[in-house]
């Protein structure tokens, strides 16, 4: 059941995790690889914040700013040539700030096959000019979402409480 709340005067209703969802592909360029032929880890980066960046503007339908990257791991290099997909998806809004995790899809387009060379995980706080503003619940419907949204609410208690 989708519910609304006030903010800063304008209803605020509830938002699904498939409204807000990113998805995004690129081909590693020349320009965008290191000494190696392989992305640069920071091309890489600025692509995962821009995508999670975009999901977390969907939900709030307000800007956004990056708070933290919670984590960002390269599990395999992608050459030059390579097709890169980024999935976005939300995993928890607090009041607000949200959390946004990144599925990385690297394809060699020669054989087709396909592999997860990177996750992450970032925060994101709403803004209304210069001060953090209002954001909508997020109902997660799968279990998978589910699931994700009570690890990641476990994450966002436990930085309350001044944990890593």
């Amino acid at each position: 059941m989708r519910r609304a709340a006030k903010s800063g005067g304008r209803r605020v209703r509830s938002r699904y995790v498939r409204e807000s969802e990113v998805h995004s592909s690129f081909i590693v360029m020349p320009e965008m690889a290191n000494p190696l032929g392989t992305l640069f880890g920071g091309a890489l980066m600025a692509e995962v914040d821009k995508a999670a960046g975009m999901c977390a503007h969907r939900h709030a339908r307000r800007p956004v700013v990056t708070a933290s990257i919670e984590h960002l791991d390269f599990i395999s290099p992608v050459k030059v040539g390579w097709f890169v997909s980024l999935h976005a998806r939300m995993r928890y809004a607090a009041r607000t700030s949200m959390e946004v995790g990144v599925t990385v899809t690297a394809e060699e387009p020669d054989s087709g096959r396909c592999w997860n060379p990177c996750n992450a995980v970032l925060t994101f706080v709403a803004m209304d000019r210069d001060r953090p503003a209002p954001i909508p619940e997020l109902l997660p419907l799968t279990d998978e979402e589910r699931a994700r949204h009570a690890e990641a609410s476990e994450r966002y208690a436990a930085r309350r409480r001044g944990r890593p």
